[in-house]
């Protein structure tokens, strides 16, 4: 079987799947922490791949930029592949002086002004959740490992580009009681909770309103590392 967006075959996806939104981070992820690797999407260069990590079978699937994109991917993977958890592992902005540059951050709520939910299934809420028993399996799981994981709300943006004279963060952080930005959340956590599927979405601190430090792209990609371990270590618990 396949999608229009994704051309794997059925069975092809392990039962956890982590999901990056930049397809060469789905790439580096297989290529540097999975074994008996393959590419099993490339449809839109929207890369997929399942392997092993300490042999239990693990996915890695891009998503793409945005909502509508993540939106797409997970909903296919849960209703077409037989997908129980999507972890998603991406970047943010902080809106907090709490999250640090290459601080890892768990979502326990995503707020967005987004119309993707009421327009999928006519939720009205501006805020989804995660899966309570995979963020928790997350925690446990940073904690054995010495990671220190902080939860907060994010801020779930349909837009990257804002109006100069429009809201300023700082509005945006308050009505939302968001702590940090980013674009996928919201959208994942509807369609695992609308499917009664699991989702989780952890997060680097790559940049910030609040403070001038910046990455370098070879400290970013580094950074990422301790998010993705953690990801994997999670997985693997889930289906050993």
């Amino acid at each position: 079987m396949s999608t229009p967006h994704n051309n794997a075959p059925k069975g092809a996806y392990a039962k956890t799947v982590l999901m990056p939104g930049d397809p060469l981070r789905a790439q580096y992820v297989a290529e540097n922490f999975l074994t008996d690797v393959k590419l099993v999407n490339s449809v839109r260069n929207c890369l997929g791949y399942t392997g092993r990590y300490k042999g239990v079978p693990v996915s890695i699937q891009a998503s793409g930029m945005g909502m509508p994109s993540i939106g797409i991917y997970s909903y296919e993977l849960y209703t077409e592949y037989d997908v129980e958890n999507i972890i998603r592992i991406g970047s943010a902005g902080s809106y907090s002086p709490r999250l640090n540059i290459l601080d890892v951050v768990l979502a326990d709520s995503a707020y967005s002004d987004s119309s993707y939910a009421l327009t999928h299934s006519g939720y009205k809420e501006k805020v989804n959740y995660p899966s309570k028993d995979l963020n928790d399996a997350i925690l446990a799981k940073g904690a054995a490992l010495g990671i220190n994981v902080k939860t907060c709300r994010v801020h779930s943006s349909d837009v990257f580009y804002t109006d100069p004279n429009g809201e300023t963060f700082e509005q945006i952080a308050q009505r939302s009681g968001g702590e940090c930005v980013e674009m996928e959340s919201f959208a994942l956590f509807h369609n695992a909770n609308y499917l009664h599927k699991n989702a989780a979405c952890l997060l680097t601190i790559s940049d910030s309103f609040v403070s001038t430090q910046k990455l370098s792209a070879e400290e970013r990609q580094q950074s990422f590392r301790t998010m993705m371990k953690l990801a994997l270590e999670t997985a693997y618990d889930l289906d050993k």
